[in-house]
């Protein structure tokens, strides 16, 4: 009997072991699966894209220490080329694929808008689409004649290769060639401190930039667009007109940290992170 007991006493002993052992081997599985997660990023493209984009690898990187997410702007023109020569292991492109660019692979992590901008203290507080382009190509060229003060209208434009500019000249039906811009800019943020350094101007720039830079006391304010006013709202029930996806571009298929990252950027874990960004999230 008192042998019985042994070897009953033994087989549990044994079987509580195995189980201690499968789970510390599971346990530094996981460890190991963690660990293997490594390596470096290089996210190179839009300025509209980037500052999210910097956000969710900072998240991305305190969930893998050994990984580290670079994230570079020169807007979407550079993110799609940098993508399809393998110089950025993804692009950033404030804008859907043309046909030329079907080769690729596109991902959207959020929605945003393009708003039209003045400085907070001018007293237009709308524009109607044939006013905006009258200004854009010198036929307005005063603020009076759209019901603001006696002063030059200072009209800011973006630069070649930004997706921000495609999206407005393709909005308002104008060729690059007809804007009569007295300046020109690259990023969103050099629009935004021109027209907030600027009474007298006007500029365009994504409606989550602007929004953000609002709510932090930056002196502009966004004027409505096809008579719809340029919010985060209106971009989320889809009554605005001006809006575009946020996506992230690959060459391939992708695979490895780029796949896991990509997922992670569209995943409902960062979706605080777009909202506080004044973006739409995706639906899912």
């Amino acid at each position: 009997m008192k042998k019985l007991k042994n070897i009953a006493t033994i087989s549990i002993g044994l079987t509580v072991c195995m189980w201690l052992q499968a789970c510390t081997q599971t346990s530094e599985g996981t460890n190991q699966s963690t660990a293997q997660l490594q390596g470096k990023l290089v996210l190179t493209g839009s300025s509209t894209v980037a500052p999210l984009a910097s956000e969710i690898g900072k998240r991305f990187e305190s969930q893998h220490p050994g990984v580290r997410v670079d994230v570079q702007t020169g807007g979407s023109s550079r993110g799609i080329a940098d993508a399809r020569r393998g110089t950025a292991d993804i692009g950033m492109a404030s804008r859907a694929l043309t046909e030329e660019e079907k080769d690729l692979q596109s991902f959207a992590i959020a929605r945003d808008g393009i708003g039209v901008i003045l400085h907070q203290d001018n007293p237009v507080a709308s524009l109607t689409d044939e006013q905006i382009v009258s200004i854009y190509t010198g036929k307005i060229d005063n603020w009076q004649e759209v019901g603001g003060k006696n002063a030059t209208i200072t009209v800011v434009n973006k630069a070649e290769g930004r997706s921000t500019l495609e999206l407005f000249l393709n909005y308002f039906k104008l060729k690059n060639s007809d804007v009569k811009a007295q300046v020109v800019i690259g990023d969103n943020q050099q629009g935004i401190k021109t027209v907030a350094g600027n009474p007298n101007a006007i500029g365009y720039v994504s409606i989550g930039t602007a929004e953000y830079d609002i709510t932090r006391g930056v002196p502009i304010k966004l004027l409505p667009v096809g008579g719809v006013a340029a919010t985060t709202q209106n971009l989320q029930n889809g009554t605005f007109p001006l809006s575009r996806p946020l996506n992230l571009v690959t060459k391939t298929s992708p695979e490895g940290l780029d796949q896991e990252f990509i997922e992670f950027a569209q995943s409902s874990q960062v979706q605080d992170i777009v909202k506080e960004q004044n973006f739409v999230p995706l639906s899912k």
